[in-house]
């Protein structure tokens, strides 16, 4: 069978270069070609691994029981039991910046990510356009011959490019990956996401009520990639990205799962931070001379909360802890499927169990929606037990987050310590790491993953891409640590910026400024300037968890390390550095219209890429009608807010839906006439300093009105809002008498959209 093998790899690599096409090197790496290249793929060495790349969305470093906290992962201990648990492994602050950082090698600034897509700013650091002399990791190993898949989350792309026409090149399919199944914005409900095949806009195979779960749907079809890459290309290796949007807020998971976990929080977060510091010391995932950081004072103990509050914010961390359970469990069937393949021991596996610290931005007591305002705790008690299902966007208490840091200080967003940058990662690779069950505590960076790849599998990275010269990494191998736990940290320094709050890490010293006096929701956007805040020290080599200042004790150290920052953000694009506040309009595909027309079929649409409705404008339909149809015209939005013009038994409604709270009706008297008709809708208002736009809507058939009335606040659909959709309710039903697809039953043929 070996020389059988043998003799295909040589014919297949005879024929390559009889082809043209680029051969391989010892190593592993695309050589130069004898004679141009033709259409065909390099042909890989045959000891190329596989590799799966796993990043979680807001863990924290000590929500997993792998790493000391209460949510189950045993899919993340079994393969630290076969490989090895990181402990001094950093991402960003913040889940975008991560994800370049890591999928480019490079640091998040120059590849245009010092933040999110949606706080676009207009520097280099900041546009969120990934420069195509920085290629991703899936773009390099494409080219050496590697399958590239993506499943989950990408945040990643100019919010102004999410379009139906695109242009796709920033896009997962135009960065490298040759297929890509997932969502391209920060949070979606797992109940009914916005989801993309590739480019193409599609819609969740089953509803929520059928018991549909993204993160079970992008298992199922990450493990049919696979089976498909072993049916029909079992000689090629392949990158495979997953990214599930879990446990992101909101914390959305099958009622079951939250049942294990009843009881286990009565206790609080403070009590439980300590029992989880204890259990990190016997892990040895912190040393045993680490030291627990105080509780700040904007997050409350524990027993100053009311017993109303202390049985909302139990629940809140229950569904938490059932979410990551969950998601970690799915995880378990895609490495089963990896495993299961002839190659699965020759599969390097990085689970990099968190893209930044755990999340506090939900204020003292979390929410039962986070894009409403707050509601009153009897109020969410009266629905406690619905977090976790599609009716909310539920978030858990800061305190929870402060919590799953341990034991760190602070949390998300703030740059400057741990707690919002420090994540586990667990690295697993049968036929080459031999020392299984190991921790190492070699500092590294997100940048360091790619690189990693890079060296495991023989590949050069500096190759020009389409004649562009390829800029250097920043990350560098961990490679040498795989069999080494003696060996040097592979980087002396790094700098971390996020909204403001910086740090800079240099030969086991660190000093940084927390730019914000909170991390409580929106209090993180109310920050002084930067120069107002105080910079701290810490000595990290011997002082683990940042837990002792010595900014006073050691000025000129201190005064090192902010020269060190300075240099470094000068060299990556980091400055301007401004608080969050400060705001800018990023290019539009639709910038100076006013007239738009839709027709039925198309797919559901972003609404990144359609106008506001939160100011006065006019819908109008052109149908086609007989006898008393029923069903959607215009659909905007999810169950969680939005509006939709639809007809039920021959009457025209217009239904406004404030946050999934409050839902007002306009209904015509009668049914529509037969035959061709005009329905329209108009909405006129005005918004007062600081206040929502207030609506007052009325409906027109053939010209004439048929109905008038006060529609209330009037706001575009929550952050995670699935969609635009003519002649059916897509994704998710606006109102709860149009369950989907409520498919129009007569013919529409256009669908006009004027701004006022």
């Amino acid at each position: 069978m070996r020389g059988a093998q043998a003799f295909r790899a040589g014919s297949l690599l005879l024929a390559a270069c009889l082809a043209g096409a680029p051969s391989i090197g010892a190593h592993g790496q695309v050589m130069a070609s004898p004679s141009p290249a033709v259409a065909g793929r390099p042909i890989r060495a045959a000891d190329a691994p596989n590799v799966v790349l796993i990043l979680l969305d807001d863990a924290g470093y000590a929500a997993s029981t792998t790493f000391g906290g209460f949510a189950d992962t045993p899919t993340l201990s079994r393969l630290a039991q076969e490989g090895l648990r990181y402990t001094s492994f950093n991402v960003s602050a913040i889940c975008s910046p991560t994800r370049a950082a890591l999928l480019s090698g490079r640091n998040q600034h120059r590849v245009g990510f010092g933040s999110t897509p949606e706080a676009y700013r207009p520097y280099a650091g900041y546009n969120g356009v990934w420069p195509r002399e920085s290629a991703s990791i899936a773009e390099v190993l494409r080219r050496a011959g590697y399958s590239t898949a993506a499943f989950g989350k990408w945040h990643n792309t100019p919010y102004w490019e999410l379009t139906p026409t695109g242009p796709f090149d920033r896009w997962p399919t135009g960065l490298g990956f040759e297929h890509f199944y997932g969502f391209m914005i920060g949070e979606v409900s797992q109940w009914e996401p916005p989801l993309y095949r590739d480019t193409a806009p599609v819609t969740p195979p089953r509803t929520a009520e059928q018991g549909y779960h993204l993160t079970t749907d992008i298992t199922d079809e990450a493990v049919q990639w696979l089976r498909t890459q072993r049916a029909f290309a079992p000689e090629r290796p392949y990158f495979l990205y997953f990214a599930p949007g879990a446990p992101h807020k909101p914390h959305h998971v099958p009622a079951d799962w939250i049942a294990r976990y009843k009881g286990r929080f009565d206790r609080g977060w403070d009590v439980l931070r300590q029992e989880t510091f204890e259990r990190q010391k016997q892990l040895g995932v912190i040393p045993s001379e680490a030291r627990l950081t105080p509780r700040p004072p904007e997050i409350p103990a524990w027993s100053a909360l009311s017993p109303d509050e202390q049985r909302l914010a139990a629940r809140q961390m229950e569904v938490y802890a059932a979410f990551l359970a969950h998601t970690d469990a799915e995880i378990g069937r895609l490495i089963q499927a990896v495993r299961s393949r002839p190659d699965g021991e020759n599969t390097l596996i990085l689970y990099v169990a968190s893209d930044n610290g755990a999340s506090a931005m939900d204020g003292v007591l979390g929410s039962n929606d986070t894009h409403a305002p707050p509601t009153p705790v009897a109020e969410q008690l009266a629905q406690i037990d619905e977090l976790g299902g599609p009716d909310h966007l539920n978030a858990y208490a800061a305190g929870w987050a402060w919590m799953n840091s341990t034991p760190f200080q602070w949390t998300k967003g703030i740059a400057s310590h741990w707690g919002g940058t420090r994540a586990p990662l667990v690295a697993s690779w049968p036929r080459r790491i031999a020392g299984r069950g190991e921790v190492r505590t070699q500092f590294a960076y997100a940048t360091d993953i790619a690189a990693t790849v890079y060296d495991a599998a023989g590949i050069d990275p500096r190759r020009p891409i389409d004649g562009i010269a390829q800029t250097a990494l920043d990350g560098v191998s961990l490679l040498r640590t795989f069999a080494d736990a003696r060996a040097a940290s592979p980087r002396r320094t790094q700098y971390f910026e996020n909204w403001g709050s910086r740090a800079i890490y240099r030969d086991g010293w660190v000093a940084g400024v927390r730019m914000v006096g909170q991390n409580l929701g929106e209090n993180i956007r109310r920050g002084p300037a930067p120069g107002a805040q105080t910079w701290e020290l810490y000595d990290v080599a011997h002082d683990f968890s940042q837990a002792q200042d010595l900014a006073a004790a050691r000025p000129g150290k201190l005064k090192e390390l902010q020269a060190a920052f300075d240099a470094e953000a000068r060299r990556n694009g980091v400055y301007p550095i401004e608080t969050p506040n400060v705001r800018y309009a990023p290019p539009s595909p639709i910038a100076g219209r006013t007239s738009f027309v839709y027709f039925p079929g198309a797919p559901w649409t972003s609404y990144r890429a359609l106008p506001s409705l939160s100011r006065p404008h006019a819908i109008e339909v052109t149908a086609e009608v007989h006898g008393a149809p029923s069903g959607v015209l215009v659909s905007h939005g999810s169950r969680l807010g939005g509006f939709v013009l639809y007809v039920r038994d021959g009457r025209v409604v217009y239904e406004n839906n404030a946050a999934g709270r409050r839902r007002v009706r306009l209904e015509a008297p009668g049914p529509l006439p037969d035959g061709e008709v005009r329905i329209r809708f108009e909405m006129h208002g005005a918004a007062a300093p600081g206040a929502p736009f207030s609506g007052q809507g009325a409906l027109f058939v053939n010209g004439r009105q048929v109905a008038n009335g006060p529609l209330g606040p009037i706001t575009d659909p929550a952050y995670d809002a699935a969609s635009f959709s003519v002649g059916e309710a897509r994704i998710s039903p606006v109102s709860r008498a149009m369950p989907l697809p409520s498919r129009f039953e007569g013919r529409i043929a256009q669908v006009e959209v004027e701004l006022r």
